[in-house]
């Protein structure tokens, strides 16, 4: 599409914009700032983004764009902003591979440049290469480029760049990160299965009415002696730091630190030393939750929490040994400033409502007076939250080691979620490289035809740059510390992703770009350095050659069986990806047993979420299903028809041994599906008043909870990776 077409699109499709501004040079500011201007609809069909919401995208990336004036002033500081700095913000290679870094000085001024390796592992020099570039005028002072020529042999790691110019010095951030991540070549040899669950709706009789971490160590070792190689668990990351508490796990507080909801009480070693005043205290505490374990219908996160904090908080009184104090001592310094802020969140937002102004006041920041006077106030506040970090970081390392010794390769496989809430913890202390009048979201597609709009704020793509990208790098190495892999939600946000300006509704948006190879890159030197599978969720609109990508940087893909198809008809198993991990389900669609009875077209009909009549939706499903139970009799899955009782348990068993016929090095089994629950645990498009998102427990067919302690006896658990770890290890 030419600029001129695109102009006349624009003009034709978008409402009423306001005058005064030139499209063709708006456009042209857009892309020199990596805004799209257009974007490919879920009809594959071309869609331009209005000219208005172009003005506000860029005016949240903080170039003005109101005017011709201030466009064209745009422009001109795109040209010389590289120019402006010595060094560029980052720089992210590949190992390797050659690279090279500009450095911009004075006209004439000789110029060094030197590598310091990471962990003071010495230096080395770069060498200038003979590249002349034309001097720029830049506010009256000639400067010119000189290009240094980056060693190929440098280690993997976080290093920095120090130039020097006669009295000029500047430093960056330089990132080696490997070419290929390698972790998953062993899965290549021997392909793995493993379990997928919401970890909060599985709980043993143990557990305080939620699903917790020594819950995930017992689930994972139940499995692993089965044959499984990893659990996948949802977001655990922090929520609000008191009751009420967001119940979406993808809407977190910070994607660094992990929500003590999850942690297990009688699992902390204090707990021995509590006096007996204490100690029946605690146990009352326990006896008010106990019965919430029994309820099937729904979880009250915010019942449980206040019984455990209040526990919590006895136990964090209770003076430690030595070697624990040690402990604790080494794991708040490992957490530098990070845990520090976050319990300094955490505290204020004890008393404080999310909609507080404060935390939106450019005068109430991390280094203002204020927030400085409030550590020393709130010291003990502070302690508590890093204490509570230090126990989840504890007990998720046990987990981890009950996934390994029961045979497990991977571990535990913790999953990234795309963003954080406006009102989060992130949102305050990382203000600096967030864009908060903007939120990510997703443009229309054929289930949300209005578009999505998931109220979190994005990544400003040059700020996080200039902060050498370790907010990114601090989150990766956190949430890896004790995990065998990463799912990465919505991976495709790390290469674009939409932004709905404050005021837009979510399919007035426009996609920004990011620097993929940087994100990447880093995303894949962390998990190196863990040791750590990374599985990117890449369903959804992308452009073709992002898998692809994707593949050849050793970042596994995500295939559901429900959404491969060739043609009209259902993927056949042999071409499936092999860089993949592969399932029948995720957690935004329903069981496959209710699946399977077509559960989800009711619900939705129910909600007044569909498009076109029931009937007609339900013929659509119907017909989708025959098609895949004709390829299951095909391949001799399926000898029978119908569904019910053992006919659906057969059914899915028989979709489980399709996908184990896939090279995908990996495969996934929904523990819902291996017990027979039909209720989905997140419905799109709903409110908590019209579905209990995330906050289903775990049950079986019979509508009465299932218990960890039961599986081990459970006939249709048993059968199900019985025949999974069958079909692939036989």
């Amino acid at each position: 599409m030419t600029a001129s077409d695109q102009q006349h699109v624009i003009r034709r499709n978008a409402p009423a914009e306001p005058p005064a501004v030139d499209a063709h040079l708006l456009q042209q500011l857009a892309d020199a700032h990596g805004v799209g201007t257009s974007f490919q609809g879920w009809d594959g069909l071309p869609h331009a983004v209005s000219l208005e919401t172009l003005s506000k995208v860029l005016g949240a990336l903080g170039v003005p764009a109101h005017t011709d004036e201030q466009i064209r002033a745009g422009l001109a500081e795109a040209e010389l902003a590289p120019w402006r700095k010595t060094l560029p913000p980052a720089v992210v290679i590949q190992q390797g591979e050659p690279a090279q870094v500009p450095v911009h000085i004075p006209d004439g001024v000789p110029v060094s440049l030197r590598i310091s390796l990471e962990g003071g592992a010495g230096s080395v020099d770069a060498a200038q290469q003979d590249v002349w570039v034309q001097p720029r005028d830049v506010d009256g002072v000639a400067m010119g480029r000189a290009t240094f020529a980056l060693p190929q042999d440098l280690p993997l790691g976080w290093h920095t760049l120090h130039a020097e110019a006669g009295s000029v010095t500047a430093t960056a951030t330089l990132v080696v990160t490997p070419a290929r991540l390698d972790t998953a070549r062993d899965l290549e040899e021997r392909r793995g299965w493993g379990l997928a669950t919401q970890l909060y709706s599985v709980r043993s009789k143990r557990s305080w009415g939620i699903g917790d971490f020594s819950d995930l160590a017992d689930l994972a070792a139940l499995s692993g002696a089965r044959g499984a190689d990893y659990v996948l668990v949802n977001p655990l990351h922090a929520a609000e730091p008191v009751p009420p508490v967001q119940p979406s796990p993808y809407s977190p507080s910070t994607r660094r630190f992990f929500n003590p909801i999850y942690i297990r009480i009688e699992a902390i070693p204090e707990l021995a030393y509590l006096r007996p005043r204490k100690r029946a205290a605690l146990e009352k505490l326990r006896e008010e939750v106990a019965g919430l374990n029994k309820d099937a219908e729904r979880l009250d996160r915010d019942a449980v929490y206040a019984a455990k904090l209040q526990a919590l908080e006895l136990l964090y009184h209770t003076r430690r040994s030595p070697s624990r104090q040690a402990a604790f001592d080494e794991f708040c310094r490992i957490s530098g400033s990070g845990l520090d802020d976050f319990a300094l969140w955490s505290a204020i937002r004890e008393d404080a409502t999310p909609d507080d102004p404060m935390w939106t006041d450019p005068a109430f920041s991390l280094d203002s007076q204020e927030a400085q006077a409030l550590r020393g106030r709130l010291e003990d506040r502070i302690g508590f939250h890093r204490w509570l970090q230090w126990i989840c970081d504890e007990q998720l390392e046990s987990a981890q080691q009950a996934a390994l010794r029961s045979g497990m390769r991977l571990g535990v496989v913790h999953d990234l979620a795309v963003g954080v809430d406006h009102s989060s913890a992130d949102a305050w202390t990382l203000k600096g490289v967030l864009t908060p009048a903007t939120s990510v979201g997703a443009p229309p597609d054929m289930y949300n035809q209005q578009g999505q709009d998931w109220g979190q704020p994005p990544w400003h793509p040059v700020r996080l740059a200039e902060a050498g990208y370790q907010p990114f790098r601090n989150m990766l190495a956190t949430v890896l510390r004790h995990a065998g892999g990463i799912r990465v939600d919505h991976i495709l946000g790390l290469f674009r992703l939409w932004w709905i300006p404050s005021g837009n509704a979510p399919g007035d948006g426009a996609y920004v770009k990011y620097d993929h190879e940087a994100l990447i890159g880093i995303l894949a030197l962390e998990a190196h350095r863990a040791g750590a599978v990374v599985i990117g969720e890449d369903l959804g609109t992308f452009e073709p050659w992002v898998r692809d990508y994707l593949a050849a940087r050793g970042i596994l893909g995500t295939s559901i069986l429900w959404f491969e198809y060739d043609g009209d008809s259902p993927l056949a198993p042999e071409k499936y990806r092999t860089q993949a991990l592969s399932s029948v389900n995720t957690h935004d669609l329903p069981p496959t047993a209710g699946y399977l009875a077509g559960d989800h077209v009711a619900l939705r009909s129910h909600l007044g979420l569909l498009e076109r009549s029931e009937a007609e939706e339900r013929a659509q499903h119907n017909a989708s299903l025959e098609k895949m139970f004709a390829l299951l009799r095909e391949r001799g899955y399926l000898p029978g028809a119908g569904t019910g009782g053992d006919a659906e348990e057969q059914t899915i068993e028989a979709l489980h041994l399709l996908l184990s016929q896939t090279p995908s090095v990996l495969l996934g089994v929904a523990l819902v599906d291996a017990v027979g629950e039909r209720r989905v645990q997140n419905q799109p498009g709903t409110t908590e008043e019209l579905y209990p998102n995330w906050q289903v427990p775990l049950a079986g067919p019979d509508g009465k909870p299932v218990f960890l302690d039961d599986l081990p006896a459970n006939a249709r658990f048993n059968s199900l990776l019985a025949a999974v770890e069958e079909a692939l290890h036989g």
